[in-house]
């Protein structure tokens, strides 16, 4: 490594509880240069940048850090900060109560004789604002904006730091086409403008576009760093899983049987008093070994028409649902898996796992009665048995299965819901975005676990934001734009451009 880079970072050791999760990992960062950092989850990717930030700080970890030819030994993220290098997480962290000024300058307010000067700060907050092209006002409150505003406001944040390397880990899981295009321009701007950064993302689509380097670890250790124009997507995929994936989607025979679920006309509104849909008289089957992909642009009504079929939707509706030729009444979850139907929700941090209890006591948590009789003291060594089964066949990454689940990276708490429901049995299964800030590696995992499903009988709602995943992998597609099912496509030889023109056509 040049000992002229802006950042060096050499064998680099960090250990949790015995385990190795980063074995010697070099990393070097010049200054106004992008470098993708790309690893399938728990490959020691954020772990790292963590160590950089002083999220684990100087003590905790071996190896040095250099940064401007000086060693670097931050006691936590204040110190790293100060010298210039700042991290926007994968999950946000604005206080959604407060304005966008009050999070700009949370903890570094601006004063005069003991007196907020909020004029200064306005002004300042102004300016950065327009730098990450956000035209709204400083005092707006954070929760009244999109998440790709958010996402502007962070690197704002960041920026109002003077930070010389920003630090972005998966910027873009939970932004739009559209939102991810500025994002990737302010990057580009940003490094006009001599700052570095390090780039995290499994959309290898962005990697390529934006980065001058990629660097690639797997399983804690230092695998290569390559020109980004030298690599192919293919060159990537294999230096992250170790082996050549022939394919991205694993498509399977599989027989498709007879409408087992019709639901519907759904509508659904926020409220009685609002005259807004979010779904409007929608109405689909679901055949028996079918695996049913949902596609629409965001805001289409996918995920709201999901949560009806399951219970969950949280305003004013109305769901008809037939199955198995019954006419049945689904008001919340337990009603839902109580006839067979599961559903992975889109947000797993909230809504699929409790992040302080173990791995173990998540995957088992929805089905405990299966190991109790009425009145009976729990059965540990069959939901014991239960666990471990669970986890070796969902390939779960983990140091045990008493760790917090929130220590697992996002593919493995991913593998941990579907393992929850999975012990359930269900007949119908609803994945809402399954593969959504997971790497490429735990996506194939997930498509090949799918499609043994599929074979056993088990009938598949998908739902996805990943057009080429959702032809990857469907039997059929349903399309939905405001609210509305636009159409219901056979997926046979199934073009993009088809679903939008369809998404998008004039009733």
């Amino acid at each position: 490594m040049s000992t002229a880079s802006l950042l060096n970072m050499s064998g680099i050791v960090k250990k949790f509880s015995g385990v190795i999760a980063l074995n010697g990992v070099n990393f070097n960062l010049e200054k106004g240069e992008v470098v993708s950092l790309c690893g399938e989850n728990g490959s020691g990717k954020s772990t790292l940048m963590k160590v950089l930030t002083g999220v684990h700080p100087f003590g905790s970890y071996e190896g040095d850090i250099y940064y401007k030819g000086e060693l670097l030994q931050s006691r936590n993220i204040g110190d790293s900060e100060e010298k210039g290098i700042a991290i926007i997480h994968q999950e946000l962290t604005l206080v959604k109560e407060l304005s966008i000024l009050e999070n700009i300058f949370l903890g570094a307010e601006i004063s005069r004789h003991g007196v907020l000067d909020h004029s200064a700060m306005y002004k300042q907050t102004k300016a950065l604002l327009t730098r990450v092209k956000l035209d709204v006002d400083p005092d707006t409150p954070v929760r009244t904006l999109g998440v790709g505003q958010q996402q502007l406001v962070e690197i704002a944040k960041a920026l109002s730091k003077n930070a010389e390397i920003l630090v972005l880990d998966e910027p873009s899981a939970p932004l739009t086409e559209s939102e991810t295009e500025v994002l990737l321009a302010i990057v580009k701007q940003l490094r006009s403008e001599g700052v570095s950064c390090v780039y995290i993302s499994h959309k290898l689509n962005e990697v390529k576009e934006i980065s001058d380097r990629i660097c690639v670890i797997r399983d804690g250790e230092h695998i290569g760093t390559q020109d980004a124009k030298q690599m192919t997507t293919d060159d990537i995929i294999s230096m992250m899983v170790g082996r050549e994936l022939k394919e991205l989607f694993p498509r399977e025979e599989h027989d498709i049987g007879e409408p087992i679920l019709k639901v519907g006309p759904v509508t659904a509104k926020i409220s009685k008093a609002a005259n807004l849909y979010q779904v409007k008289d929608v109405s689909f089957e679901l055949r028996k070994g079918e695996i049913l992909g949902v596609a629409g642009l965001v805001g289409s009504g996918r995920t709201e028409l999901m949560q009806c079929i399951y219970g969950s939707y949280n305003g004013v509706y109305e769901c008809p649902i037939e199955l198995n030729g019954q006419s049945i009444k689904i008001r919340n979850p337990e009603q839902a898996l109580s006839q067979g139907i599961a559903m992975v929700p889109e947000d797993r941090k909230r809504h699929g796992i409790v992040p302080i209890m173990g791995v173990g006591q998540n995957i088992t948590l929805a089905g405990l009665s299966m190991f109790a009789g009425l009145g009976q003291a729990l059965d540990e060594s069959a939901e014991n048995r239960a666990i471990k089964e669970s986890i070796a066949r969902l390939k779960v990454k983990t140091a045990g299965q008493e760790l917090a689940i929130k220590s697992l990276s996002g593919g493995n708490q991913q593998k941990a819901i579907l393992a929850k429901f999975l012990l359930l049995e269900p007949g119908i299964l609803i994945l809402d975005e399954p593969t959504r800030g997971i790497d490429v590696g735990a996506k194939y995992e997930i498509y090949k676990l799918m499609f043994e499903l599929v074979k056993q009988g088990i009938s598949i709602i998908m739902v996805s934001s990943e057009l080429p995943e959702v032809l990857g992998i469907s039997d059929r597609v349903l399309v939905m734009h405001e609210g509305k099912l636009k159409g219901v496509l056979e997926n046979q030889g199934l073009t993009q451009e088809q679903v939008m023109d369809c998404a998008l056509a004039e009733e």
